[in-house]
């Protein structure tokens, strides 16, 4: 099985552990090396080599690009004394020059894929800054022998006329290598109150604003709850706002043991994100959309997103046509305690491998990487 660097933005992202996790769970061998963001510190990740190339912010682009090109001076040295790998997995734009200059440092060059789940804004703009980033993704990606996203989205609205590269549709499903999570007993509450989990990323003004009105509005028939890690940048007053509001109330962040149990605390998952409105928060699979189906909780989504798209395929969930009051009271009122029963009935009876990558998936992903240097034609394909 392949040995392979991986190269990340962020070390202490807990979707880089998640994915280090199932590259070892399939078989690799694993060594990283990357940033960290703010005044994090490098969590255990049980890789053979890591290495921090240095410090970057959240809402700093500028500064990120001169880590970068720090990164660049320094990463053949840093990475000295570590043996050639099979692969080198590139994670996200900022991070495939490194790879393209570590790929260089042998004369039998290891091959490169390059894994991409959000389509930054600044990739988007159409003045000469988003053509130049287009550009250098271009370049940069040229060499890579295959593409890792998250969503079809992303290949519909952006990659299929970006890239030209092979393509692997890898979800954000959560991942159970040790077999299924038993559900936790779901917590009671008085007839007739709804429960609002937004969990995860929360970096959504919109969103909110929306959830605290409506709960404001509802007056203890809708209580909403918010954990994770907020993008502070992205809010006004994120925590004012929070103590302003009676029947809304923030927990903090939550590590990936305590999903079954929080998800098991309310009644549905708003997956709605306006971050990037029109664009990525458009297209993407968010992780909340799998967390919460598989341990029970009603997805609730806006319709025109990939995400009301997954739901409405599958028989799922809630799509509202926008988050205006008028439409979250219509919402509410409809959302009686059967057919809540109803809901609730449908996402316990989907597959729980719709939800959830096992064991038999990281040695198909693995098996799927290790293949790259065999000579075999890559076509596009999806891990179930």
């Amino acid at each position: 099985m392949p040995s392979i660097v991986y190269l990340v933005p962020n070390l202490a992202d807990p979707a880089v552990a998640r994915r280090i996790t199932m590259l070892r769970a399939g078989g690799a061998t694993v060594s990283v090396a990357g940033f960290l963001r703010g005044g994090a510190v490098v969590p255990e990740l049980h890789v053979r080599h890591c290495v921090c190339l240095g410090h970057t912010f959240d809402a700093r682009f500028t500064q990120r690009i001169a880590a970068v090109l720090r990164g660049l001076l320094r990463i053949t040295s840093r990475l000295a004394n570590w043996p050639r790998p099979d692969l080198i997995i590139a994670r996200n734009l900022e991070m495939l020059p490194l790879a393209r200059r570590l790929q260089n440092r042998w004369a039998r060059q290891p091959q490169l894929v390059y894994e991409c789940l959000d389509i930054h804004r600044l990739l988007l703009r159409q003045d000469w800054l988003g053509r130049s980033l287009r550009a250098a993704e271009r370049h940069w990606s040229s060499t890579a022998a295959l593409l890792i996203t998250s969503s079809p989205g992303f290949l519909r609205h952006y990659f299929d006329a970006q890239s030209s590269l092979p393509s692997l549709l890898l979800e954000n499903k959560v991942l159970l290598t040790q077999g299924a999570i038993p559900p936790a007993p779901r917590t009671m509450r008085p007839n007739g109150v709804i429960r609002i989990g937004w969990f995860g990323a929360l970096r959504c003004q919109r969103s909110l604003d929306a959830l605290a009105a409506l709960s404001d509005r509802c007056n203890g028939r809708v209580e909403v709850v918010l954990r994770g890690r907020p993008a502070l940048s992205e809010f006004r007053d994120f925590f004012a706002q929070i103590a302003g509001h009676p029947h809304l109330r923030f927990l903090g962040p939550y590590s990936a043991a305590e999903l079954p149990q929080i998800y098991a605390e309310v009644d549905a998952s708003w997956t709605i994100d306006f971050f990037e409105e029109g664009q990525n928060s458009a297209w993407l699979l968010p992780n909340r959309l799998y967390e919460g189906c598989l341990f029970g909780a009603i997805p609730i989504a806006v319709a025109g997103t990939e995400t009301a798209g997954y739901l409405q395929r599958h028989g799922l969930g809630v799509v509202v046509p926008d988050i205006a009051a008028a439409t979250l009271d219509n919402m509410v009122a409809q959302l009686t305690p059967e057919r809540m029963e109803r809901l609730a009935a449908a996402v316990a009876h989907a597959e729980p491998t719709q939800f959830a990558h096992g064991a038999e998936d990281c040695r198909a992903l693995v098996a799927r990487l290790a293949s790259l240097g065999s000579g075999k034609t890559q076509v596009a394909g999806v891990l179930a």
